[in-house]
């Protein structure tokens, strides 16, 4: 009689035929195309599609996934990402939100290899969600992390969307690499901010800080207060601030929500890089200011009262309408009133100055219908204060006027003065010559 394989012999070579099999899909993911060789076979690609479509049901079925089979996985999938991306070209404005349905056509023209990416992702992703860490700490180590941001660079919005979600659940779950996966961020913003000021990714980047930044416990550590004043207040100076403002804005107010004794500090930094000729980011500005003050510690109102206030006169004062519009409608909120009301003797004869400029000298017929309904404003609550600001403005003009009529008789009586030099220049020559 021929003796049977034992039940533990059996098991193992099917778990062995099962490694297998999988090896050998994962082998033919391995393959990379980038369909725009014409040498490139269509249906090798069409293949590779269905493999990785088998391999992801595999990594999501609820059966435990074979450990032995993870190094050459994760290699599959470090060979389809970590590739050289091209030129930046001009869609790096283009953020996944703005992609509609409508757009999927002109959205595939931007990663041609998109219908293999994406799926490599969700591979990663599922392995992220359902291996332990401590399984993978050694295969998605720090140099797979800094390959996977500088990812972030692509000008696929759809990329870099399913990029953070994976960058995101990494650093939820692999907890022995959040100080790494913060420090490098830290050094993609620093880059960005101080040396390039080109990248793509800048404002996912910023959503993942987000929900960092909000599982911060209070009393902040003196690290993360750093990475306000050292990282986030710097990226305000940038040329491209429009499109990751309203990551940053929601970063910064998370941190002044937290410990509203920041506010003096951020409203500081934020004057400090304020735009001079770019109309769009100060009206950014100008509304991430609004936000900041709703926050800002009451303590900190009398020493910001006149910085602030003198800002916002200086934006509605702004020949660009929109600018000044919004610098005007900032006086609806009931909590930067309060602000200024904390230092109003300070304040007021600033305000008043632009009102009267504008109401005198600005184009713009709305701009002067606003300024008025916000001089009627300041006028009743502060009528007598109001008044003398507009008599001591007068008088000052007045002073300046005279200054200047003075100034004017003086370059009249030099010039007459030398006019007189001039026509007896040649006979004080002539005696010089005998």
């Amino acid at each position: 009689m021929i003796p049977s394989s034992s039940p533990r012999k059996m098991r193992q070579s099917s778990l062995d035929s099962e490694n297998e099999g999988i090896l050998s899909i994962i082998s033919n993911c391995s393959i990379v195309f980038n369909f725009t060789d014409p040498l490139e076979s269509p249906s090798q690609q069409d293949l590779k599609r269905n493999k990785l479509i088998q391999l992801l049901g595999i990594v999501k079925s609820p059966n435990p996934f074979p450990e032995k089979v993870l190094p050459s996985l994760v290699s599959m999938i470090a060979v389809n990402l970590f590739r050289p991306l091209p030129p930046s070209c001009t869609y790096n404005t283009i953020t996944s939100a703005d992609l509609l349905p409508d757009d999927e056509d002109f959205a595939s023209t931007l990663s041609p290899t998109w219908q293999h990416l994406q799926i490599v992702y969700d591979i990663l992703l599922r392995l992220v969600l359902n291996i332990d860490p401590k399984v993978l700490r050694e295969l998605i180590n720090q140099s797979f992390l800094l390959n996977l941001l500088s990812l972030f660079q692509s000008d696929d919005p759809r990329e870099r969307e399913i990029l953070k979600n994976v960058f995101h659940r990494i650093y939820l779950r692999f907890t022995f690499h959040r100080s790494f996966m913060r420090k490098s961020m830290n050094q993609v913003f620093l880059h960005y901010a101080f040396e390039t000021e080109k990248h793509n990714g800048i404002a996912e980047l910023l959503e993942i800080w987000g929900s960092i930044i909000n599982g911060f416990t209070v009393p902040l550590k003196e690290e993360h207060k750093l990475f306000l004043m050292r990282v986030l207040i710097p990226l305000h100076k940038t040329k491209g601030v429009q499109f990751y403002h309203r990551q940053l804005s929601y970063c910064v107010n998370q941190f002044v929500q937290k410990e509203p004794m920041l506010g003096g500090i951020v409203v500081r930094g934020l004057l400090r890089y304020w735009p001079i000729t770019n109309w769009q980011k100060e009206i950014l500005l100008i509304g991430e200011l609004e936000e900041l003050v709703d926050n800002i510690d009451p303590g900190h109102y009398r020493k910001l009262a006149l910085p602030i206030s003198t800002r916002i006169t200086r934006c509605l004062n702004s020949w660009n309408s929109q600018v000044a519009e919004r610098a005007l409608y900032i006086w609806n909120n009931e909590q930067l009133v309060k602000l200024v009301s904390s230092a109003i003797e300070e304040v007021l004869p600033v305000v008043v100055e632009g009102m009267e400029k504008n109401l005198k000298c600005h184009w713009s017929d709305s701009v002067k219908q606003l300024t008025e309904d916000v001089k009627a404003m300041l006028q009743e609550m502060y009528p007598s204060l109001y008044e003398n600001s507009v008599q001591e403005i007068e008088q000052r003009q007045f002073l300046a006027r005279q200054r200047e009529l003075k100034r004017k008789e003086t370059w009249e009586r030099i010039e007459l003065e030398a006019a007189k030099n001039h026509f007896l220049q040649p006979h004080h020559l002539l005696c010089l010559s005998h």
